[in-house]
């Protein structure tokens, strides 16, 4: 038996998107169907996808795990999907959950693939379940200690997560520094300081640990400048085809700085043997339960515009935090 079709979005080249039909099979055994209420834009690496960004080299390891397609396109990519399971096993149906899966209005996928947002979490808050799982994997990176002076270098939805998570560490003095002094009041609502890029050097205490997610190289190269002897640089930004330059001279190696990658396909190093990605991501949408979370969700539309509302953040016109996209029921 095949269901009626339904509609996703594809790149269908760079810069170019469209909806096109879809065909979902009726769930087999220890599979469920889902049909989505909200799925959110990963910003960085959806528009970075887009705009047909991502090299060669990286087309495998950038695969989204129900990704179709390949790129630079036709591809059908995402990964922040939340969802009303119609057709599962009683434990499921009628639940709703949230699943790694692009944008598309109903879907079949094996049941471990979905996770059941917990009570108090709005749906709408469950979109940012990838993004706070990215921001969870960082910190376990991080290994941030009481007391510690930190710095997130770039105030995009990830370090936003970021900053939010270590400002719980007791003791901890977290500034959020971004080239845009609109993000002061988010900084605020997440508890965490604000300070201009153009300030930093001169108002960040020198810190022990800075995190960078701006993706660009001057954000890096701040983020090395404001680290106190023997810290790190913990880097999520995905750069895709762009290079990046920095200066390593003067005092990177007297002061033993050190930048280390962190990135959301493995569990982080540090607790990789004692916990699963499930583990993760069920403790993500835990910590979800956080409404000061909600200013992240700053944009949102209705699925058949997203041609257009992809286009106008992949160039600028918009620029949302979480832009979050919305589905008539039916």
């Amino acid at each position: 038996m095949v269901l009626p079709v339904e509609r996703a979005f594809w790149v269908v080249s760079p810069s170019v998107g469209e909806i096109r039909p879809a065909r979902v099979a009726e769930p087999g055994p220890g599979e469920v169907l889902v049909r989505t209420l909200h799925s959110g834009i990963s910003r960085g690496t959806e528009t970075l996808v887009f705009r047909g960004g991502v090299p060669p080299s990286q087309y495998a390891t950038m695969r989204a795990p129900f990704q179709e397609g390949d790129f630079p396109g036709p591809v059908k990519y995402g990964y922040l999907n939340v969802g009303v399971v119609e057709v599962g096993p009683p434990a499921l149906a009628g639940r709703t959950v949230f699943s790694l899966y692009p944008h598309q209005t109903r879907f079949v996928v094996p049941e471990s693939a979905v996770f059941v947002v917990p009570d108090g979490v709005p749906p709408v808050r469950a979109v940012l379940g990838g993004l706070v799982e990215t921001a969870l994997n960082a910190a376990w990176d991080s290994a941030p200690m009481l007391g510690d002076r930190i710095a997130v270098v770039g105030a995009g939805t990830v370090g936003c997560c970021v900053a939010r998570l270590l400002g719980q560490v007791p003791g901890t003095r977290v500034s959020l520094v971004d080239v845009d002094p609109g993000r002061a009041a988010v900084a605020a609502a997440l508890g965490v300081g604000f300070v201009p890029a153009d300030e930093a050097v001169a108002e960040v205490p020198a810190c022990d640990l800075v995190v960078h997610t701006s993706a660009t190289s001057e954000g890096l190269q701040l983020s090395i400048d404001l680290l106190a002897a023997d810290g790190a640089v913990t880097e999520l930004s995905w750069y895709g085809d762009r290079e990046v330059r920095l200066a390593l001279g003067e005092g990177f190696h007297s002061r033993r700085l050190s930048v280390r990658s962190s990135q959301v396909g493995e569990v982080a190093a540090p607790r990789r043997s004692r916990r699963t990605r499930a583990d993760r991501m069920t403790l993500a949408l835990e910590l979800l339960r956080d409404p000061a979370l909600d200013v992240l969700l700053t944009g949102e539309s209705v699925f058949e515009d997203l041609p257009e509302v992809m286009g106008a953040l992949a160039d600028g016109t918009t620029t949302a935090l979480c832009h979050t996209v919305s589905y008539r029921q039916g």
